[in-house]
Parts: C-alpha cells; sequence; structure tokens
C-alpha cells in the first residue's frame, strides 16, 4: 500500500489522546478528573440551544453558501465593529466548522516548499502539524517563562528572513493562558511594519476570556497590516460551543477567494443549524457569558493561588484563556513524566508542555474548565508527586 508521506507525517492533539484514555480508565471504575480537555464545562446557553432547535423546525436542512449564511457574516460584521470600531465588510468573513479550517487554509496558501512559516513554542499544536503538511519549513518561536510566554519581539525578528511567509499569533495563548496587552501589540505591529510582505495569522479564539477587566487589542485594529492580516475566531469557547463545531476568520481581500474555494474542496459549507444557533449568539442576551467568564475569573484565582503554595511546582498567572501552566521542574520529573503519573496513579488527566513543543519539557496544562470541587481535589493530588 503506498500512502503519501504528507500524512504519515501529519501530527495530532495529544488533549484528545488524553481525553480517550482518561475516558476508559473512568468506563474501568476508576474516579477521574479531566483537566486536560480544552472545553468549557458549561453547558450551550439555553437560548442558543433553542435557536438551534428552531432551525430544525423551520426547516433549515440544507446546503447554505461555503462562505456561510449572509446574516451570520454580517452579524460578525456588526460585532467586529462593536468590540473594536472597526468596519470589515461581510464579504471578508468566512463561516467554517471550527477555528481549525482557517488553521489548514492559512497553511495550504502560505506554505509550499521553499516557504517559511513562524509559530508560537509551546503553542496549539495544530499549527506545527499544518505548516509540516504544506510543505513550508516550520520555524518554532520560544516563548519562554521569563518573558510570561509572551512574544519576545527581538526573537521574533532575528527568525524572519525572505523566507518568511507567515507568522502566526495567539493572544491569549493555549497552552499557556498568556495575555499580550495593547502596549505589546502595538509593539510587535511596529516591528512587523517592516515586513510588509509577511501575512499574519492571529488566532483570537480565546479573545472574550481575558481577566482583570483588561481589554483585548485585537490585531484587526491595525489598518498598517491589514491587508495581509488573517483572524481566527469563533464560537467554541465564548459561547460554550465546542461541539457545534462553528468559526468564523477575517481575510484579506487578496486571499479570501482562495480560502472559499478550499471551503467548496473540504467541507462544501458550514451546518445550517449551527449557524443559525451563532447568529443567536451573536445577537441574543448575553448575561449567561457574564457568569461564566466572571466564574473563569474565580477559578484561575483559586487555580494560581493553590498551584504556587505547593512544593513540588511554581506558576506564573495566566491573563487569560482556561489554562495554567505550571513548571513541575521542582517534583523532580519532566512534564511527561509527571502527567504519566498523575493520571495513572492520582487519577488526573494533564497534558505534557511537550505536547505543545519542544520547549516545554518542564510543564503540564491544566484546564480549569471544570468544577471549583474538582479542582481543590485535583490540586491535592497533585501535590503528593
Amino acid at each position: 500500500m503506498k500512502v503519501s508521506k504528507k500524512i504519515i507525517n501529519l501530527e495530532t492533539e495529544s488533549a484528545f489522546a488524553i481525553l480517550a484514555k482518561a475516558t476508559k480508565l473512568a468506563s474501568e471504575g476508576k474516579d477521574i478528573i479531566n483537566l486536560g480537555i480544552g472545553q468549557p464545562d458549561f453547558p450551550t446557553p439555553r437560548n442558543i440551544q433553542e435557536a438551534g432547535i428552531k432551525a430544525i423546525k423551520d426547516g433549515h436542512h440544507g446546503y447554505t453558501p461555503s462562505n456561510g449564511i449572509l446574516p451570520l457574516r454580517e452579524a460578525v460584521s456588526e460585532q467586529i465593529y462593536n468590540d473594536y470600531n472597526v468596519n470589515i465588510n461581510s464579504d471578508q468573513i468566512l463561516i467554517t466548522p471550527g477555528g481549525k479550517p482557517t488553521i489548514f487554509y492559512s497553511s495550504l496558501i502560505l506554505g509550499c516548499k521553499g516557504n517559511e512559516i513562524i509559530y508560537p513554542d509551546p503553542g496549539f499544536p495544530i499549527y506545527r502539524s499544518m505548516i509540516k503538511f504544506s510543505g513550508a519549513k516550520g520555524i518554532p518561536l520560544e516563548l519562554s517563562e521569563e518573558d510570561n510566554f509572551e512574544i519576545n519581539i527581538n526573537k521574533l525578528e532575528k527568525l524572519i528572513t525572505k523566507k518568511t511567509s507567515l507568522i502566526i499569533i495567539n493572544n491569549p495563548n493555549n497552552p499557556t493562558g498568556s495575555f499580550m496587552n495593547k502596549k505589546k501589540i502595538d509593539e510587535i505591529v511596529k516591528m512587523l511594519e517592516k515586513y510588509p510582505d509577511v501575512f499574519i495569522m492571529s488566532d483570537e479564539i480565546y479573545s472574550k476570556i481575558i481577566f482583570n477587566d483588561q481589554e483585548m487589542p485585537s490585531f484587526i485594529n491595525y489598518e498598517s497590516i491589514r491587508d495581509r492580516l488573517i483572524i481566527l475566531e469563533g464560537w467554541s469557547k465564548t459561547f460554550c460551543m465546542t461541539g457545534w463545531r462553528l468559526g468564523w476568520s477575517m481575510w484579506p481581500k487578496k486571499l479570501y477567494e482562495y480560502a472559499n474555494k478550499l471551503c467548496v474542496n473540504d467541507h462544501s459549507c458550514p451546518n445550517i443549524i449551527s449557524q443559525y444557533a451563532g447568529l443567536e449568539a451573536l445577537k441574543g442576551p448575553k448575561d449567561e457569558i457574564k457568569k461564566i467568564k466572571q466564574e473563569f475569573q474565580n477559578r484561575k484565582n483559586f487555580v494560581h493561588k493553590k498551584l504556587n503554595e505547593l512544593e513540588n511546582m511554581t506558576c506564573f498567572e495566566p491573563g487569560g484563556a482556561f489554562y495554567a501552566f505550571p513548571n513541575i521542574s521542582l517534583s523532580g520529573y519532566n512534564g511527561q513524566k509527571f502527567s504519566d503519573i498523575a493520571l495513572e496513579e492520582k487519577g488526573v488527566a494533564l497534558v505534557p508542555g511537550t505536547s505543545f513543543g519542544n520547549s516545554a519539557k518542564n510543564f503540564v496544562r491544566l484546564s480549569y474548565a471544570n468544577s471549583m470541587e474538582n479542582l481543590e481535589k485535583a490540586i491535592y493530588k497533585l501535590s503528593a508527586i
């Protein structure tokens, strides 16, 4: 059997493998607390659920345009204006089944043999996987604990060459929970202005989960780079809609048709029921979302405080998303071994830092998308490793 080398080299996302292992252990009767998967533990708000049900009852069962229904694209444009005071035409908005297609398409369009794509390390593992699949050379940008896992601009600029076609930036960051404020984004953009041929893909999927009353400094606010900017966003994290598979992206006009063509070839169109649910999410009440964000803030405060009271780890304070990224080197183990012991002996599912890049061998990712009671139990169990 002859199988494409591209498929053989395709990587995966360890969090799902750990979820499967944790689920298997739970089915065998073991008490498991899953802090591995990056998924809100809250149900999709009721009004959004009802919008999906209504869409079915109203007969919305067929195909839609490949780029998504116009009312939803217009609602995304309106949301961008409300959030950032920037006018973006709905013809630049692409609705996709989740956020991953945006990573895939930007890598396919801008990645090929001879090109280089810079991505964060540690970072979401699908960045590296899709870059490798595209044929481009992946260039890891190391994010260090000393910099609070924010981008070191000098490091980034040293990686840019004539071969650089795309830079991937993620803010707030998965897996670390780090958050770069407007001052930092201003500095990054000022540097990027010197390289007008390089595209930027800004993954802002956690843009609404930011703590301590800070505001999201989206790259969409910077006109000087907007003609080479791709924004990745969606409903999964903010609206607790992971299983609805719904994302949106903004594309430069010169790339939009390429991305839309990939949609036609890949999935024809997004799920119509999810699109009407997504429309309600943007247009409907946000009271439940505000409560969920506050609960994540409370959990972050609790987890950060408790982890730093342990003798076997230290943890910097996350600024967004719902992850802590403790350094477990004081335990005497690396992240992989620590995670193995945590799951197999203590019943706590974590993700080793090396799942997110080669620079994070002494770290683990802990998702606090779980109840306060379970978080307290899990941290007590981790203290004994």
